[in-house]
């Protein structure tokens, strides 16, 4: 008769090693686990046989099958693997990062779980460590370990942004630039910021793309990062520039047709982009330093105010007095054409109008004109044909010249 009196340990994961005690084992030709043949036996003598847990999961009666007839079951009951601590608990929402599982029962592991998502690889090292490399993922999963003996319990991973690039990298201290940020992980992103301050919005285009708004913020470098259910991303640098200030000219003033090298001092000018007198923009400019320009004015009249403009913003102005009376500019006609007979109103556009004494059409005045401002002149064409070159005359000089065709 086949009898078992002891299976040692009761407990253990499939692939273990277990000794079962009885007698009548001589001639034993199967050990059982419930229904399950044991991956291999030996039959040490009559007493004694060593069998290897086949896959399984709960408890089950381990039984000898003997010329004596099959003994009777002794409980076994198939350990479930258990986690006790992960590390690290973070990783990058493109996954990759090998992560050290420590607990119990991992031998024979079958998978290794990132939520639903089954880690890319993962090694046994020992019934109580397994490494595993994740895959990509957002927000907090629960990493589990799945053997025959069952699945183990979970423990928190979070999935963080990562960011990978912003465009553009700089912008005006003021705010309001609208900034591209790219990356993974950006499903339900929960926060912008920059260098610590809220974007003033931002919007979650796509898991791998936000749009987001820049605060205001002192000049200087901060760091944009994304934050996510899963935790904060990495930090990129943007870079706030300073609005210009203007605080002297040298000289403050010149001639009305323009021409003077202006030398301006202040700061912020670094990457300037134009330097305008009044609205007109300077006949040229150079950047010797964050601090000083030189501009060539352009023809003008009055008092205007000398700005510099650079991707920071438009500087304060300072004043610059044209002296003189400007030579005027004609920049449109309208119509440009009209009857050979002449009697076409044409209204003349430009600058330094005012004392207009003559408008002519190539040789020939105009039939009569009227100055309506500093920038707008109506003038009766006279008789004429093929085109002619139109002109305005100002105590300031002549003006240059546009076509005029008679039909």
């Amino acid at each position: 008769m086949t009898t078992i009196s002891l299976v040692q340990p009761s407990t253990a994961p499939a692939g273990a090693q277990v000794t079962i005690v009885g007698s009548g084992f001589t001639g034993a030709t199967a050990v059982k686990f419930g229904a399950t043949n044991a991956t291999s036996f030996s039959v040490l003598s009559d007493n004694v046989i060593t069998a290897v847990v086949p896959p399984g999961s709960g408890s089950v009666l381990v039984t000898v099958v003997a010329p004596g007839g099959t003994s009777n079951g002794v409980t076994f009951a198939y350990t479930v693997p258990v986690i006790a601590v992960i590390n690290p608990t973070s990783g990058p929402a493109a996954g990759g990062t090998s992560v050290t599982i420590i607990g119990t029962g991992f031998t024979g592991a079958t998978a290794v779980k990132f939520g639903a998502t089954n880690a890319t690889s993962f090694t046994v090292l020992s019934d109580n460590v397994i490494t595993a490399v994740s895959p990509p993922g957002a927000g907090t999963v629960q990493v589990t370990v799945v053997t025959p003996g069952g699945t183990s319990n979970g423990a928190a991973y979070n999935y963080v942004p990562t960011l990978t690039s912003l465009s553009p990298t700089s912008g005006p201290a003021a705010g309001g630039t609208v900034v591209t940020l790219t990356g993974t992980g950006f499903t339900g992103a929960t926060a912008v910021t920059f260098g610590g301050t809220p974007a003033t919005s931002f919007t979650v285009n796509s898991a791998t793309q936000i749009t987001a708004t820049a605060p205001a913020h002192a000049a200087g470098t901060a760091a944009v990062t994304v934050t996510g259910p899963g935790g904060t991303s990495n930090s990129l640098p943007f870079t706030y520039i300073p609005v210009p200030v203007v605080t002297a000219l040298a000289p403050s003033s010149g001639p009305a047709s323009g021409g003077t090298s202006v030398t301006i001092i202040g700061t912020g000018f670094t990457g300037a982009t134009a330097v305008k007198f009044g609205a007109t923009n300077a006949t040229s400019f150079t950047v010797l330093s964050d601090n000083v320009i030189t501009a060539v004015s352009p023809p003008g009249a009055g008092t205007v105010l000398v700005t510099v403009v650079t991707p920071g913003g438009t500087s304060n102005g300072a004043a610059y007095s044209y002296t003189g009376t400007p030579v005027p500019t004609l920049t449109s006609l309208s119509p440009t054409s009209g009857l050979a007979a002449g009697g076409t109103v044409v209204t003349l556009t430009g600058t330094g109008f005012t004392g207009a004494t003559a408008v002519t059409f190539g040789a020939t005045p105009a039939t009569s004109f009227t100055v309506n401002s500093a920038t707008q002149i109506t003038a009766t064409a006279p008789a004429g044909t093929g085109t002619v070159q139109v002109q305005v005359t100002t105590p300031g000089g002549t003006s240059n010249t546009l076509p005029y065709t008679y039909v």
